[in-house]
């Protein structure tokens, strides 16, 4: 598989709609168009194999499936990993004739993901570097009354920023990484040290994601039930996650009913006593 300049072009403007909280909000942008599931299928759109894609995009988004932003803080930028990781471990993964469906192809992708994920973070603090700029500007508008020049300072010149950090590098690596992922089957041969260590590596990333959102959501023994529910359906009766969706949505209904219904009871309870007072 080989990425063409127009191909690197696509995937450096997705890099750039997904960065920017201006597109429609951060709802279309950054944590919906920078997220890996949803860069696997546009990135297979792009390079023509949408099931290698979407395959590859699910293995990096259980690494990241917690990832928060607190106070612009990141330790790996999702956009990177959607839109030049992706692309690369698809290119990889042609290139060493794995499948993205089995453990080694998932393995590899994750490693690259990780790879260009913390790269990615010194393009996300230029951008926003570069946007201190801007800001300075915005300042100096609203001193002089000058709000008519806000709309500039909002929508149109942090387009320099996006371009000059997520666009060109983003163009730039997913044309000419190709060679370098040649360059790495080379000199990295499949039975070689250094790729079992990559596999293994690669494999034990989706468990850091998961351990990273059982953290933010577990807070007693008891949330581990709901939480392996789905799991346990799939490993037993065999139902994909669609399925295990549907039966998890029910459940939550039903959790919601029994909750308005206690928070009904208690209302009327205070009202009672108000009515006795």
């Amino acid at each position: 598989m080989e990425i063409g300049w127009l191909q690197a072009v696509l995937l450096g403007l997705f890099a750039c709609l997904s960065s920017m909280p201006g597109m429609g909000g951060t709802s279309i942008g950054n944590y919906t168009l920078g997220r890996p599931l949803i860069g696997g299928l546009i990135c297979g759109l792009i390079l023509g194999d949408v099931t290698t894609g979407i395959l590859v995009g699910c293995a990096m988004q259980v690494v990241y499936i917690a990832l928060v932003t607190p106070g612009g803080t990141v330790s790996a930028d999702v956009r990177a990993v959607s839109y030049i990781g992706i692309p690369l471990a698809m290119v990889a993964l042609s290139s060493y004739g794995l499948s993205a469906s089995s453990a080694e192809g998932a393995a590899l992708a994750t490693s690259f993901g990780t790879m260009v994920g913390t790269l990615g973070t010194v393009l996300f603090y230029g951008t926003a570097t570069i946007n201190l700029a801007w800001q300075h500007i915005g300042w100096k508008a609203v001193e002089k009354r000058q709000y008519h020049k806000l709309y500039l300072v909002d929508m149109g010149l942090p387009w320099i920023s996006h371009l000059a950090c997520s666009f060109i590098p983003t163009m730039i690596m997913c044309k000419l990484g190709a060679d370098v992922v040649e360059l790495i089957k080379t000199t990295l041969p499949m039975d070689g040290i250094a790729m079992k260590t990559l596999f293994t590596v690669g494999s034990l990333l989706p468990c850091v994601g998961i351990a990273i959102l059982l953290k933010q959501i577990v807070k007693k023994a008891a949330d581990f039930v709901p939480f392996l529910f789905g799991f346990v359906l799939a490993a037993s009766m065999g139902i994909n996650l669609v399925s295990a969706t549907v039966v998890a949505g029910m459940f939550a209904i039903i959790n919601y009913k029994i909750k308005m219904l206690s928070v009904k009871g208690a209302v009327a309870a205070v009202d009672e006593e108000e009515e006795e007072i």
